[in-house]
């Protein structure tokens, strides 16, 4: 819907469109292998840092929520540890979860 599904963000500039299953793995160029999200959150979800599990809930990893930086890190990604993601209004839009599964096994094995 034009905004990161994570934080909402609108910037059209500052957003991408995140694979679930990365083209490496043998994911397909489709809607529903994708997570629109700004630049930081699309960063932090290649890097497994955070996660995004089959029912919408966001997560991340338990040694990023302890850590202490700035507000980067305090506001963009530790406050967005137990939010859910907005998927798009759209059934045929929004995310597979078979997809979402197999990528928050990953996640998990990475944690």
């Amino acid at each position: 819907d034009g905004s990161c599904a994570l934080c909402n963000l609108r910037h059209e500039p500052l957003l991408d469109a995140a694979h679930i299953k990365s083209d490496a793995d043998g994911g397909r160029p489709i809607v529903q292998n994708g997570i629109l999200m700004c630049k930081i959150h699309h960063a932090a979800y290649d890097a497994n840092i955070l996660g995004i599990r089959p029912d919408h809930e966001i997560r991340l990893r338990p040694d990023i929520m302890v850590e202490q930086d700035g507000p980067t890190l305090r506001y963009s990604l530790q406050g967005m540890n137990g939010q859910r993601i907005r998927p798009p209004r759209a059934k045929v839009s929004r995310p597979d979860v078979e997809l979402l599964e197999e990528r928050w096994e990953q996640f998990k094995e990475s944690a």
